[in-house]
């Protein structure tokens, strides 16, 4: 079940305002944040461009945010280097996106940034 419409636009304004404030205008022809929704889930990523060929750019994940319409809550997902999902399970399931969002700023325990 794919994240209710008016649900999504929110969230969709919250990240782009993210995305927006975290990376200053100066570094935004070096790198870049982006998000995109699939069904129940939405992924932040990096964007970097390759050094061979500035034109192309390669993507790095970030953080997976998962939506369970039964709970209502959002779950926090971190990858492993081969860009495998694992549940983050330094924070409880949430109704506040935001919530989750703070953690992977913050990033306490360097899994998201590095």
């Amino acid at each position: 079940m794919a994240i209710p419409v008016l649900l999504k636009k929110r969230i969709e304004l919250r990240l782009a305002n993210y995305c927006e404030a975290r990376i200053p205008p100066r570094v935004r022809g070096q790198i870049r944040l982006g998000f995109r929704f699939r069904g129940h889930s939405v992924t932040l990523f990096e964007e970097r461009p390759l050094l061979r060929d500035m034109d192309h750019w390669i993507e790095s994940v970030v953080a997976q945010f998962r939506y369970d319409p039964e709970t209502i809550q959002w779950r926090l997902y971190c990858a492993d280097r081969n860009s495998r999902w694992h549940v983050y399970w330094d924070l409880d399931p949430s109704l506040d996106f935001d919530r989750l969002l703070k953690e992977v700023d913050d990033d306490p325990t360097g899994i998201f940034w590095g």
